[in-house]
Parts: structure tokens; sequence; C-alpha cells
């Protein structure tokens, strides 16, 4: 099917060569086809990276849900370990988050927008629960973890994966070589200290 054949060209392109960089020109290429052609399965490069993002957030959310269900003691250390090194596996979906709002939600159509925002609220709330489910959390907060988690993945990671030209200063110079680093320890960190956060504000006072 070309709608399955184009998702899965624009999926590979945005691995090998980073979302921001990939065309519908370069997509089309991909599959054999003119640009004209694929016009007529999707309105735009944007809403097919939607579409992969909006499937991003549902794999993400049935990954994270199982982590989370398979600890067997849950404390804020461990709960951001589950979160954070599911996000670093997935180092598509944390360019796509990071490019979501900030350009894919634009050039398309209202309904897009609409069918990707319900299908990330829908994961979102799917993790808030089964958060609730091991730590003292309200919805809110626990709501709040996860977009937390999924904001600070896309900024370390495109901190952290650099454009080619730029790569060889931050390599050679030490005070620069913290920029390239692996997202999940940092982006352990500051989830464990909001989960405690939350936690300790929630325990009843003596």
């Amino acid at each position: 099917m070309r709608v399955d054949e184009i998702l899965e060209a624009a999926r590979t392109l945005g691995i090998e060569h980073g979302v921001g960089s990939v065309s519908l020109t370069d997509i089309a290429n991909a599959v054999g086809m003119h640009k004209s052609a694929l016009l007529r399965y999707f309105e735009t490069r944007e809403q097919i990276f939607l579409i992969i993002t909006a499937s991003g957030w549902q794999e993400w959310a049935d990954d994270v849900v199982k982590r989370l269900r398979r600890l067997r003691k849950a404390s804020p250390a461990s709960v951001a370990a589950a979160l954070a090194k599911s996000l670093a596996e997935r180092p598509l979906f944390c360019d796509l988050v990071a490019h979501a709002a900030l350009s894919l939600e634009r050039h398309v159509s209202l309904d897009a927008v609409r069918t990707f925002k319900i299908a990330a609220l829908d994961s979102a709330y799917a993790i808030a629960a089964q958060l609730q489910a091991l730590v003292p959390l309200t919805q809110r907060q626990a709501v709040d973890i996860v977009a937390t988690a999924t904001n600070m993945a896309g900024v370390l990671w495109q901190i952290a994966t650099p454009a080619p030209e730029v790569l060889p200063l931050y390599r050679s110079d030490p005070r620069l070589g913290h920029v390239v680093a692996d997202i999940a320890p940092r982006l352990t960190g500051i989830l464990e200290g909001l989960v405690t956060g939350f936690a300790a504000a929630n325990k009843p006072a003596n």
C-alpha cells in the first residue's frame, strides 16, 4: 500500500538525516514517485511526520507501561529510569516531539492536528495512570511528568546530535564535550527530581 510505503520511507529518512532535513521531494524520491503524486495521499510533509509522531506516542506508551509494570520496587529513581531509558531508545521519536509543536502542527489541516493531539493525549494519560499506580501523584502531576519527559527528551536529543559541521568543534574542545552525551542519565536525573518533589509534596502532614 502506497500510504505505508510513504510513511516507512519518511521514517527511514528521518532516522538517517534528521526530521528537519527531510523534504517532501526527498520522501517522494525514496518511494519513486513525483511530489505531486505523493500529495494525493498526504497534505504536506508535516502531516506525514505528524502521523509518524502519533504512532511514536502510542508505541512509547505501550513500552513505558510495560516497563513500569515490571518494576519490583517502584521508587522515584526506578520510575524516572524507566521513562528516560525508553525515550533514549527512540531517537526518531525524540526528534519528532521536538518538531511537533514547532513545525509539524503547522501547514496541516485542523483535523490532522486534532487526530495527532488525541493520540498523544491518550498515550500520555495511559502512562500517567500507571505512574499513579506506583507513586503518590495527582493526575495533573503524572501528566506533567510525562510532558516533561517528552519535552526534555526532545531538547536533549537536539543538543546531543548537533549538525555534522559543528560536531568536530564539540569533540575537539573539552569544555564543550558535555554537549554530545547520552541523554538517558541526564533525563533520569531531571525526572527523578520531579517525581521525588511531587511525591514529597503529596505526603500527608504529621
